[in-house]
């Protein structure tokens, strides 16, 4: 398989998890903006986009590492993320970085004190993340976030696009199916607030487990 392709056979299922996780909502003005660290540096670039729009006046970039991420971000993912967002003309004093953040529950967290703690009043956030993380963000920040308003965004490129930015077929569609998989496993934890799954991408889900794309899974 070419690592930049996602074959036709599995291409309708992994459509509809990436579907599923799009919470298509639309970007407006907001109190702040929380990039989400990963490997995916589009997260950065979206977010300086976000703000050159005037959006929201500060960024929180917020992570530490991961083992997927160390290689790639060895001085931590929101380091990283602040000197791509200073490149791409955002002012340095516009950007918060919290660098602990070990998942998403701790980036929510985490960057929830350092704002108080800098007395920064949020009413309104925008979640900034990998396009598949969407929805466990966002049910993430319901739980433990929950009087804010939480808006979520990621760069916008059509399916195809987006696996040839990361240049791996097969990672971004296992991570596609352990995301789908935590929507379930997260809420019974009690870490994220409870979110439907539809019969179609249960199913979507199924099939491309059978396929073997299992490698985050819980």
């Amino acid at each position: 398989m070419d690592a930049h392709e996602l074959p036709d056979h599995l291409y309708a299922d992994v459509k509809t998890l990436w579907d599923y996780h799009d919470m298509h909502h639309e970007p407006r003005p907001c109190d702040i903006g929380v990039g989400l660290g990963s490997h995916d540096l589009g997260v950065a670039i979206h977010a300086a986009d976000l703000f050159h729009c005037g959006l929201f006046p500060r960024i929180v970039f917020t992570g530490a590492n991961a083992p997927t991420t160390v290689e790639r971000f060895p001085r931590g993912e929101a380091v990283h993320y602040r000197e791509h967002a200073l490149e791409l003309g955002v002012p340095d004093g516009a950007i918060l970085v919290e660098p602990n953040a070990r998942n998403t529950g701790e980036n929510i967290e985490f960057t929830r004190k350092l704002l108080a703690d800098d007395g920064i009043e949020v009413r309104s956030l925008i979640l900034i993340s990998r396009p598949y993380q969407q929805r466990r963000a966002y049910a993430t920040c319901k739980k433990l976030w929950p009087e804010v308003e939480v808006i979520c965004s990621s760069r916008p490129l059509p399916l195809a696009d987006y696996i040839r930015s990361i240049g791996d077929t097969k990672r971004v569609v296992d991570m596609l199916v352990g995301d789908t998989q935590r929507i379930t496993v997260y809420a019974e934890r009690g870490f994220a607030i409870h979110q439907d799954v539809p019969d179609n991408v249960h199913a979507a889900y199924e099939r491309l487990v059978a396929a073997g794309y299992t490698s985050r899974l819980i």
